[in-house]
């Protein structure tokens, strides 16, 4: 489905272009009955009124578009996307290119922000984040034909161009760290498990705990927040087969789980060795700093934004891999104290 033009108004109303912008524009030059006739076409067809002087022009609009369906209140105290987007503004100003930002409640949402959007023409391209297995945003923006790069991945991005990092054999490094230091129970606090990049951790979770026979390894899901990250490190530190160590998903989470720890009167690491994924300043505020993954989150987001302005510019574009996540030791991770 191709983006609908002024000029499809104009061919399907039998009038001009000129006549449809004034119609649009509520400016007289046309009668009442004519007026309605291209309002109910425009509507029709998905065609904003407010996109009418920018199609007459055919001026692009210079600005790029990013939704998150994740409540305000958990982006607003997550480094992940603060980080990313820093990556992404640094890349497009360079560009004079402005970046739209919405949260939204759900996919439907999204994708009818990617519709208005482009009817619109408020954006010439869009990011997509928090990738799911048969994600429906993929092949909704395959037909509209607006321009996006997926940030996140491999796979499932259909024909969009994407860039992702490989979170397996992050997690795989880390598993084997904890093994060389003793550890035989570790567990692991997920994200949202709806999320293709939880499931791709969650899967090399299992794998290397089953092929290094560490019968007790276990996966909890959390929502990335402090207050749930405590909750399912409280379930997991109360549990008969305590761990003695525990690898989170994000860096909120870790210190949350640490306060947690604390609270119970477990030692970091002596009783519990403590792993955050996202490297960000936050590991290394809090006592003992915290043994964390980490990559260059704002170069990241440069290279999604260098991807997108490519796929405008009608570029060839396919998937980029960045740099694979590394684990930094720090004071929450050590051998487990003997019980």
């Amino acid at each position: 489905m191709k983006r609908p033009t002024i000029a499809d108004v104009a061919r399907r109303a039998g009038v001009s272009k000129g006549a449809v912008s004034y119609a649009l524009n509520g400016q007289p030059g046309v009668s009442e009955a004519t007026r309605q006739r291209i309002l109910a076409i425009a509507a029709e067809i998905g065609f904003s009124p407010s996109s009418a002087a920018r199609a007459l022009s055919g001026a692009t609009a210079k600005a790029v578009g990013l939704t998150l369906c994740r409540p305000a209140r958990i982006l607003g105290i997550e480094p992940f996307f603060m980080e990313l987007i820093s990556g992404v503004e640094a890349e497009l100003s360079a560009r004079s290119y402005a970046l739209t930002l919405q949260v939204v409640a759900d996919q439907d949402a999204e994708i009818a922000v990617y519709r208005r959007w482009w009817a619109e023409r408020r954006v010439d391209g869009v990011f997509v984040c928090d990738l799911r297995t048969d994600d429906r945003r993929v092949p909704a923006l395959e037909e509209l034909q607006l321009p996006a790069v997926v940030i996140g991945g491999p796979g499932h991005t259909g024909s969009l161009a994407s860039v992702w990092s490989d979170d397996a054999a992050a997690l795989v490094e880390t598993v084997e760290y904890l093994v060389a230091l003793g550890h035989r129970r570790i567990a692991r606090v997920g994200g949202l498990p709806s999320l293709l990049h939880t499931e791709i951790r969650t899967d090399a979770f299992a794998q290397v705990c089953r092929r290094l026979g560490l019968d007790e390894a276990t996966t909890v899901w959390s929502d990335y927040t402090g207050e749930e990250g405590a909750r399912a490190t409280r379930r997991l530190l109360s549990s008969a087969a305590r761990p003695t160590a525990v690898i989170y998903d994000n860096d909120v989470m870790a210190i949350a789980g640490l306060s947690v720890a604390q609270e119970m009167g477990l030692a970091v690491p002596g009783d519990l060795s403590i792993v955050a994924w996202d490297d960000s300043p936050l590991c290394q505020l809090v006592h003992p700093p915290l043994t964390a993954l980490g990559r260059d989150i704002p170069a990241y987001g440069a290279h999604a934004a260098r991807q997108l302005l490519a796929v405008i510019a009608g570029e060839p574009v396919t998937g980029l891999q960045d740099e694979t996540a590394h684990l930094t030791p720090r004071g929450s991770t050590a051998p487990p104290r003997p019980r």
